[in-house]
């Protein structure tokens, strides 16, 4: 297992929270079904991942070497996933990770799989030497804002007088 952490004992259950391999077909198999039931909720958008994403994602991320994903699975199913990717400060001069999809299986929702998929998030950020950890959370998300607001994370403004900042897009045709 690549990234192996300590594994965590709550009663009988064993939480493993492991760097996912994007070339290795079961740890592929498992991002693409936990990012699928994710997609597949209220907060992914209530359907699951388009068949070109299904067909093409893993291994668009492995050729990618910015693109990293924990996975976290408890007795060895796969209980939650956490996408990021690495990124550049250009104020601090220093790397940033950007946290892109965190997502809990509906199963094992409220049992701290989120927080520790963050934990170990925010050890891979500092071993790189980031500066921040930076993330998009949905106004309506309530549960989220406030797993993240109890782990430190905050609205981002430079200045009171400028205001938050804002995530906007701008979708491309294909």
């Amino acid at each position: 297992m690549l990234g192996c952490q300590p594994q965590i004992h709550q009663e009988t259950i064993v939480l493993e929270i492991i760097d996912a391999d994007f070339n290795n077909p079961e740890h592929g198999r498992q991002v693409l079904a936990m990012l699928n039931e994710y997609a597949s909720g209220p907060m992914g958008g209530n359907s699951p991942l388009p068949a070109f994403a299904q067909a093409n994602l893993i291994a668009e991320l492995a050729r990618r070497p910015t693109a990293h994903a924990l996975l976290a699975r408890i007795d060895g199913e796969p209980a939650g996933v956490a996408i990021y990717i690495e990124g550049f400060s250009t104020f601090a001069c220093r790397p940033l990770i950007n946290l892109h999809d965190l997502g809990v299986a509906a199963k094992f929702q409220g049992r701290g799989v989120g927080k520790h998929l963050l934990s170990a998030l925010e050890d891979r950020a500092r071993r790189l030497g980031c500066c921040k950890i930076t993330l998009e959370v949905l106004e309506g998300n309530a549960v989220a804002q406030g797993l993240y607001r109890k782990l430190g994370f905050e609205g981002y403004a430079l200045d009171e007088a400028t205001g938050r900042a804002m995530f906007w897009q701008k979708k491309l045709a294909a």
